[in-house]
């Protein structure tokens, strides 16, 4: 890893509190790889070997069964994956591929697990890291369950509008297929879905978002921090 690898991993939260050593004795055995596109980094129901840390690109964290494939995450710079199988040493319950070119950090599992038993500012780290998480997954879970495919897509473009520098637009992170597996629907509900939005102001050219009438997306959308704030 070179130095300014190192310093970006220091600074995340879930290693910023822990002691030199222990952050020493974690990266001891890491490095860091570059993957081009369409790459496997992980396979659901493998052994954890691995603590993956996305430094540039992006990542699909995504399930399949019975012949059946859906997209759980995408994962931009600096987040981290799979951390609840690497710490209970259990199999992972998702696959990961890049969905572009990317540059991937990987701390051996082993000694994650060993600094979390020796260190406590690491190991509270990792609570509030798994606690967020927990708390992402009841919230998609509630948007999955509560609102019909109009609603979390109207939902979806409020929450990157807000992450987005323009107050108007946004260019969406991922494939419109991927995007439909994602909010739970098929290719076909998504695009339907997209074409009940334009009366609201929202027109969609290619993967170009643009939102013209922001007042009545929110009057069909009714967020609530409960499901789409992350901060809560």
């Amino acid at each position: 890893m070179r130095q300014a690898d190192f310093e970006d991993v220091r600074h995340l939260p879930l290693f910023e509190d822990m002691s030199d050593g222990s952050f020493a004795q974690l990266v001891r055995g890491a490095y860091v790889q570059t993957f081009p596109p369409a790459i496997e980094l992980v396979t659901e129901g493998d052994s954890p070997d691995f603590l993956h840390i996305v430094l540039e690109g992006m990542v699909e964290l995504f399930a399949t069964w019975n012949r059946r494939e859906t997209t759980m995450a995408t994962l931009g710079p600096m987040a981290t994956f799979i951390l609840a199988a690497t710490i209970r040493d259990a199999p992972y319950l998702m696959s990961a591929r890049t969905l572009e070119k990317s540059r991937i950090v990987l701390l051996p599992s082993e000694d994650v697990r060993t600094v979390f038993q020796a260190d406590n500012a690491f190991a509270r780290s990792v609570v509030t890291e798994l606690a967020a998480c927990y708390r992402a997954v009841v919230k998609n879970s509630k948007d999955l369950r509560l609102r019909n495919s109009v609603e979390r897509l109207a939902n979806y473009v409020l929450r990157h509008l807000d992450r987005s520098a323009d107050a108007r637009e946004f260019t969406l992170p991922i494939e419109k297929r991927r995007l439909a597996a994602y909010l739970g629907m098929t290719p076909e509900n998504l695009s339907r879905a997209i074409r009940t939005l334009g009366p609201y102001g929202v027109e969609v050219d290619g993967n170009r978002v643009i939102v013209r009438d922001r007042t009545d997306l929110l009057k069909l959308a009714k967020p609530t921090p409960l499901i789409d704030d992350p901060a809560h």
